[in-house]
């Protein structure tokens, strides 16, 4: 037996691509999410928002609660300040309160990864939008952070450094290191992946029910006269008929004594049927059998 290829509707295959991407589209939300949790607990954690360069006559970087200077003099040590377990060993107030908002962002990242475990109990529209939300207040503790922290570059510990002509927003003879950078990034990765999660939670559709076929293999139900199907239906299901009627064609059966079969003497065209669409000398020996 051959195969027998179904058609199904257009609209049911266009909502099925439609959920396979949008889980595609899903994974990868996740997959990123876990790389922007990643992005802000190094950013929190290490101290090269700002550093020396050539110009600086004091060598030393800073983070946002840590700084550390290098010694040359001790055997090219560095000695490192500042704890996150008491913040008033942080150089200025602005660098504590960027060091509260970042580590808030951090938790709130964190918080996101342990929420999509939620997916194996609640709808995913529900927790698209838990993580979004999440992911809002962490982009926005995050980008406080980083706007903050320039607000204390005037502290007698990184003028140090950073020369005389260092102050508020203004770095003087250090630069930005990687760090700084990072924190940046991670802001515009919060704002994309939030505004994600909430277009995946939004739009999400459910895949279409299957179509039903009768036992025959046919789409309808019942029977169907073929009589009446046209040319964009099928009887079978399989595929589109053309409406044509098979016939079978017979010879008509020789007798021994030379004669055939005819029509009835009474069959014959009379006066009356002049307009009749039988014509006699088009008759055929080959009889039509329409099956």
């Amino acid at each position: 037996m051959g195969s027998k290829v179904e058609y199904v509707e257009s609209s049911h295959i266009y909502a099925t691509n439609y959920v396979r991407n949008s889980k595609a589209i899903g994974v990868l939300w996740g997959i990123f999410t876990i790389c922007y949790a990643i992005i802000v607990v190094v950013a929190f954690v290490t101290p090269e928002w700002i550093g020396d360069t050539l110009e600086s006559e004091y060598p030393g970087r800073f983070g946002l609660w840590a700084r550390c200077y290098f010694h040359s003099s001790s055997g090219g040590g560095e000695d490192c300040q500042g704890s996150l377990d008491d913040l008033s060993t942080v150089s200025s107030p602005a660098f504590r309160a960027a060091t509260v908002f970042v580590g808030l962002a951090v938790i709130l990242a964190l918080l996101a990864i342990c929420a999509m475990l939620l997916f194996f109990f609640f709808q995913s529209t529900t927790v698209f939008h838990v993580c979004a939300w999440i992911q809002v207040s962490s982009a926005v503790c995050l980008i406080v952070g980083v706007v903050t922290y320039p607000a204390g570059w005037d502290a007698s510990e990184v003028r140090r450094t950073c020369g005389t002509s260092a102050g508020r927003y203004e770095l003087g003879e250090c630069g930005l290191r990687w760090a700084y950078l990072l924190g940046v990034i991670g802001c515009l990765d919060a704002v994309i992946l939030a505004a994600l999660a909430f277009i995946l939670a939004t739009r999400h559709v459910r895949l279409q029910v299957e179509p039903g076929y009768t036992a025959n293999g046919s789409l309808y139900k019942g029977e169907v006269n073929g009589g009446f199907v046209g040319d964009a239906q099928s009887v079978g299901g399989s595929r589109k008929s053309l409406n044509l009627h098979p016939v079978l064609l017979m010879p008509q059966p020789h007798h021994p004594g030379g004669e055939t079969d005819r029509f009835s003497e009474f069959s014959n065209r009379t006066g009356r049927s002049k307009s009749s669409a039988y014509r006699a000398e088009y008759a055929s020996s080959i009889q039509n059998f329409q099956l």
